[in-house]
């Protein structure tokens, strides 16, 4: 397995000595990504975890895609200042149809042990709950920056959110993994697991954790809830576009962690970039790999095309980067604010000519409100911005 864009793989000697143990044995390791449907659609971000497991089935290890259908009525309050919502029992189940489909343009579906964890944790009941919570004390909960942060700040934390570790890290001792993935933010809630299952007189699983990929304003974490996403299943012209929207220095990070060029590849392209290649030509060969592994060859050719001739040569190499307080915003006083049109008058006349896009769909609604996230407005065939709602 590459440690290419790998941020920790703890500890290492273990994982050593279980791969070691694994060929000298036959007996394949196993390794588990947890992912709570808390939206409807898997986007690239979560694919830079999931490339890392189908690099591990690839060598024929078993791998189990959790799916966090339990977990999701908690709400994770990894890297949150405030108390996340818990999901209804009906959101989840709908998001959780989809997973599985989605995750498959990655993993190899016949190769996938798809879980749930209410498997375990809906028998698990309020006396076998009460029995995990004793196996970690309050002090050691609220060494979790997040918890602390909040604690200090005089932000309340129920005490619900204590339950979404202890959770994930039964999962591990519920499914014997040897080794666990997830972001940056979720380390806490790995070594939760080694935590439970040396409680449980298990071997303790390695944990391997990978950087959190920015989204399309190159600030905040890729999130649904943020609206700076690509989803994995969105159309070949959406997913280019957006691709085509991102900044210069972004572009290279996707590389790093997106692309399945090798590295000694990027390194050239950077290369040749800083010596006077134009970067839009790189960032095509990125928004035209990203569209192929989730559509074809032949959708990303289209892409492209639609692409260029709706604004001959598409987004502009340097647009503006507009930051709006407020939203969510209407449309109109959008464009207003940011200096793509005079008037909210004239920006819905600008609408109902069919001259704004926005994320490169044509907007129609003079209604249309626009939530806190980020977003590449187009005006005419020339006037563009990447405007950021906070």
């Amino acid at each position: 397995m590459s440690l290419r864009g790998v941020d920790e793989l703890l500890p290492l000697e273990e994982w050593t000595y279980k791969l070691a143990r694994s060929a000298a044995t036959g007996v394949p390791l196993r390794v588990k990504l947890g992912l709570d449907p808390t939206a409807p659609d898997i986007h690239v971000g979560h694919t830079v975890v999931l490339n890392k497991m189908r690099q591990l089935q690839d060598l024929g290890h078993t791998v189990i895609f959790l799916i966090g259908d339990f977990t999701s009525m908690i709400g994770d309050p990894s890297g949150r200042n405030t108390t996340r919502p818990p999901l209804t029992p009906e959101q989840i189940k709908v998001n959780a149809e989809t997973y599985y489909r989605q995750a498959s343009l990655v993993l190899d579906p016949e190769k996938t042990e798809i879980r749930y964890n209410s498997e375990w944790s809906d028998p698990l009941g309020a006396r076998g709950l009460i029995e995990l919570a004793a196996r970690y004390t309050v002090a050691r909960m609220m060494e979790r920056d997040d918890f602390n942060k909040r604690f200090k700040a005089g932000q309340s934390i129920s005490v619900h959110e204590f339950l979404y570790p202890l959770m994930q890290g039964y999962d591990s001792v519920a499914l014997r993994s040897d080794l666990e993935l997830g972001g940056t933010d979720q380390k806490f809630n790995l070594l939760m697991g080694r935590h439970l299952q040396q409680e449980y007189g298990q071997e303790p699983q390695c944990i391997l954790t990978m950087p959190l990929l920015e989204g399309l304003d190159g600030v905040e974490k890729m999130s649904k809830s943020k609206n700076n996403y690509i989803g994995i299943s969105e159309s070949p012209n959406t997913m280019f576009a957006k691709v085509l929207s991102i900044s210069d220095d972004l572009m290279w990070r996707w590389f790093t962690l997106l692309s399945f060029r090798s590295e000694a590849e990027i390194a050239a392209l950077k290369r040749e970039v800083e010596t006077g290649r134009n970067p839009k030509q790189a960032k095509v060969m990125l928004a035209r790999e990203i569209t192929t592994r989730f559509h074809s060859a032949q959708a990303a050719d289209g892409a492209e095309l639609d692409f260029n001739n709706r604004s001959k040569g598409g987004v502009p190499d340097d647009i503006p980067d507009v930051r709006l307080a407020g939203g969510p915003l209407g449309i109109a006083a959008l464009l207003k604010q940011a200096g793509l049109a005079p008037s909210t008058s004239e920006a819905g006349r600008l609408i109902d000519g069919g001259g704004v896009r926005v994320d490169s769909s044509v907007v129609s609604d003079k209604g249309l409100k626009l939530d806190p996230g980020t977003y590449v407005v187009q005006v005419g065939k020339r006037k563009f911005a990447r405007v950021t709602l906070i």
